[in-house]
């Protein structure tokens, strides 16, 4: 007996375009289409709407990044271009997530060392960009404007616009042709409410992704699945305020007690697997986009969606001749080692 879904969706995810190759009028190596389901996530054959990408979460100041991702890069690692650069040529993500985590600082104004940094990563990484800029309202406006303009044809996603400060990157999106990723707290009449005020504003419905905010596995996890698994429902119930793409990173992830307190031994693989089934149950949850910040994680998240989709052969001429490669190491450091253990 095959699968059978509910026959009553009157909806469709919308689609968001994201990144711009030459042709196009940007720099980068492919764009990407997401959303546009007409069913819950991977059912069919194929499945409908795009396939979900993976983003690698880099940052301009390590200092606040998990330190279990410092130790795994050690000193490989000093500038945010290089770093982009070497995630691309080595683990093959889909698209790069920038946190200008140096905006958090004190008395923050450096806004042209951001503008620097932007440009240095689009220069080096050919994959279209994800941007996390400031978290203080204060500095918004310039934080934004400088990214926007860094990156204006490259068709970024911008983050994050939340219900008490969206004006300011909404304007930048606006302003230069970006994306805007939408946050709420794990609410889903909040997201709506903050989807109805970007377009009031003038951003388009193609150019907003839905972020619900992503709680760790085992540290309120089961309550963010849950909140983009009513937003999918009742977009394809045809409810138009709510029918946009998400995208879900836990950022917490790999700073819970499970990782911080791992014996040294498998610190490493506890992370990857926690951020792995964090990640995935996300993507079967209906997200677009799932960010991860170990470079493990990659290939295992690449190739877990790949199979769910149906098969990684149609993928091919996308991630280009070497893909195989390093997906068979991947796989062959699992059947050296097993699977990914929880513990000790």
């Amino acid at each position: 007996m095959g699968l059978q879904t509910l026959s009553s969706w009157t909806g469709q995810i919308g689609t968001v375009v994201l990144g711009a190759t030459r042709s196009e009028g940007g720099s980068r190596s492919i764009s990407y289409s997401i959303g546009g389901e007409r069913d819950l996530p991977f059912l069919g054959s194929p499945p409908s709407g795009h396939r979900p990408l993976v983003a690698y979460e880099i940052c301009d100041d390590l200092s606040i990044w998990p330190p279990v991702i410092r130790e795994f890069l050690k000193d490989r690692i000093r500038e945010p271009g290089a770093w982009a650069r070497e995630a691309g040529d080595q683990w093959k993500p889909d698209l790069i997530r920038l946190f200008l985590t140096s905006t958090r600082k004190r008395d923050f104004r450096d806004f042209a060392a951001i503008r620097r940094t932007v440009e240095e990563v689009l220069q080096q990484s050919p994959l279209p960009l994800i941007i996390e800029g400031s978290t203080d309202q204060a500095i918004d406006s310039e934080v934004f404007a400088a990214c926007g303009e860094a990156g204006e044809g490259e068709r970024l996603l911008l983050g994050t616009a939340e219900a008490g400060r969206y004006r300011s990157i909404a304007a930048a999106a606006l302003a230069y042709g970006h994306a805007v990723i939408a946050q709420s707290p794990i609410d889903i009449n909040l997201a709506k409410q903050l989807n109805i005020l970007l377009r009031e504003t003038g951003v388009p419905e193609n150019r907003i992704v839905i972020d619900p905010y992503t709680g760790a596995l085992g540290y309120g996890f089961e309550y963010s699945y849950s909140v983009m698994e009513r937003i999918r429902t009742s977009a394809l119930k045809g409810d138009a305020d709510l029918a946009m793409p998400i995208i879900s990173g836990a950022s917490d992830t790999l700073t819970v007690r499970e990782v911080r307190e791992a014996d040294p031994g498998i610190s490493q693989r506890v992370a990857v697997t926690w951020e792995f089934y964090t990640a995935l149950s996300s993507a079967l949850a209906g997200a677009s986009i799932v960010c991860v910040r170990h470079p493990q994680t990659i290939p295992l998240l690449l190739d877990a969606i790949d199979a769910l989709w149906g098969g990684a052969q149609e993928l091919q001429g996308v991630r280009g001749s070497h893909l195989p490669h390093v997906r068979h190491e991947t796989c062959q450091w699992q059947r050296r080692r097993g699977p990914l253990p929880l513990s000790g």
